[in-house]
């Protein structure tokens, strides 16, 4: 669990974002291990550290500080003894969710896999009463969600928090408000105290359309843009947090060489959890992030349409394409369809995109979001910078959306399966009615050993495969909208298994042997 030290400074600074460059602390743990984590400013004379200890025992620390006259901070040390924590919470007894080395999967510290399932809240922590994000997460668990995204400071989406607060003030000399980041605290403090992983966007950074402006990975230059994301890392490293670094943003062209070097300058002399970047509709950043060691998760969005560009991008797209030609890392789509975005996207096309993303890499998890979630609106209310906003349903209504709901399922059916042991196997078709039909795609995933195989079918219509070896199997069909059961007939004869799907809606075929 996160332990915080409280430092008092000698002196006030007018501006210590800049007049103080480092303030950091080197924790030694009970077998040697040393951490680095930096400090961070809270307001007066107030500077804090937090960090989340891994070993049981006896941990040692001491401070270094730009200022080495200012004794409050600089050359202090300490220790403190870290107990067994009381926790049911698998965070809490597992341990942090990591990113293996030469793994497709996220992990707890003791190497269980962990399934992402997140839900999108991006203002959230921003514009949330204490009741509403307690209603909130207490829902999200109840249906299987293990992560919150949500964002950090003022962007596009939402100019202050309902306090009326920024987080910093200024682009060229940045002023940091430890105010609001202390609304932010007691969010991610609730968010893991439900036993769920915070997902903060650092820097949104989309650089087009209305209102981007006030996103600070947009307009804020390099310099500035670091000691932000400085502030904000350290200040939540000791939560249980995957980064986010950039939202919604374009990470490549004229961009890339920016973004490379924000992330390099914030995380590579740190020990730091999972980092990511969240890029803009249906763009990947795959072959040029691969080989930055800060870069953890491979996320992409696929975007908000049913249509042929967007659904044929997911099942035949780079991601797709590439997952094995690159280091071996998680593949998440973070950005699916909203449900009851424009008014069009239903809970069907969230289930299409959620499950072809999930089929199209090796599995590692999915991001839900609804179109009233996300901005946290109440009842009548309209989404800041945002088109087709008016008669969009509240939060409260959306988080009961079949889509919703139904994302729960998913987790709960593939958490039935060693589901890190699942690859793409889409050459098993004898025929893919998807390259006629784009949003027939039809999209297979087996174990190495062949002993597992899972059909994500969207449609009706006859299917026929290779046997990928002699086994014989029996099989079971999931219903995704109803979260059932039952048994399915299949045909087995001279190396091909067929069967047809009769249903209405999307259904899934489990064939074990």
């Amino acid at each position: 669990m996160k332990h915080e030290i409280r430092f008092q400074s000698e002196k006030t600074y007018a501006n210590p974002l800049y007049e103080v460059r480092y303030f950091r602390l080197t924790f030694t743990s009970p077998s040697g291990i040393k951490h680095l984590v930096n400090g961070f400013w809270d307001g007066g004379k107030e500077w804090k550290v937090r960090f989340c200890p891994d070993e049981r025992g006896v941990w040692k620390w001491k401070s270094d500080c730009s200022d080495s006259e200012n004794s409050g901070l600089h050359s202090r040390e300490g220790n403190f003894e870290c107990i067994e924590n009381s926790s049911d919470e698998e965070i809490y007894r597992r341990g942090s969710v990591i990113c293996p080395k030469g793994k497709y999967y996220l992990t707890y510290n003791d190497g269980k896999p962990f399934f992402w399932l997140a839900c999108t809240a991006w203002n959230g922590a921003l514009k949330s009463s204490d009741e509403e994000w307690d209603f909130y997460l207490q829902h999200r668990k109840q249906n299987n969600y293990n992560v919150i995204q949500f964002v950090t400071t003022q962007w596009r989406g939402c100019d202050k928090n309902a306090e009326g607060l920024v987080a910093f003030e200024g682009s060229g000399n940045i002023r940091i408000n430890p105010e609001f980041f202390k609304r932010i605290d007691k969010k991610i403090d609730k968010i893991n105290e439900y036993g769920l992983v915070a997902s903060p966007v650092i820097l949104w950074a989309l650089p087009t359309g209305p209102g981007r402006e006030l996103s600070p990975g947009y307009y804020l230059p390099i310099d500035e843009a670091v000691l932000l994301a400085n502030y904000i890392v350290a200040r939540y490293q000791g939560n249980q947090v995957i980064w986010t670094l950039g939202g919604d943003g374009r990470y490549y062209g004229v961009l890339e060489d920016r973004w490379k070097e924000i992330g390099r300058l914030v995380f590579t002399e740190i020990d730091h959890a999972p980092v990511t970047l969240h890029p803009h509709g249906s763009s990947y950043i795959g072959d040029l992030y691969a080989g930055e060691e800060w870069y953890d998760i491979m996320a992409y969005q696929s975007s908000h349409s049913n249509g042929e560009r967007v659904v044929n991008w997911i099942n035949k797209g780079p991601m797709s394409q590439d997952w094995h030609k690159l280091r071996p890392m998680p593949y998440i789509n973070m950005e699916p369809n909203y449900e009851e975005i424009g008014f069009i996207i239903t809970a069907r096309d969230v289930r299409n995109a959620s499950y072809w993303s999930l089929f199209a890499t090796p599995v590692a998890g999915i991001t839900y979001g609804a179109n009233g979630i996300w901005p946290w609106l109440a009842e009548g209310e309209e989404i800041l910078n945002h088109r087709h906003s008016k008669g969009v349903s509240s939060w409260r209504k959306s988080i009961q959306f079949p889509g919703s709901i139904q994302m729960g399922y998913l987790y709960a059916f593939i958490d039935r399966f060693e589901w890190w042991k699942l690859f793409p196997a889409n050459d098993l078709l004898l025929q893919q009615p998807g390259d006629s039909i784009f949003n027939h795609w039809i999209s297979v995933l087996k174990s190495d050993d062949n002993r597992t195989i899972l059909v994500y079918i969207p449609s009706k219509g006859d299917i026929r495969f290779r046997n990928p070896g002699t086994l014989k199997y029996t099989a079971e069909w999931f219903n995704p909208v109803t979260n059932s059961f039952f048994d399915a007939e299949i045909s087995q004869k001279d190396g091909i298994i067929s069967f047809r799907q009769e249903s209405e809606n999307d259904m899934i075929i489990v064939m074990n042997s």
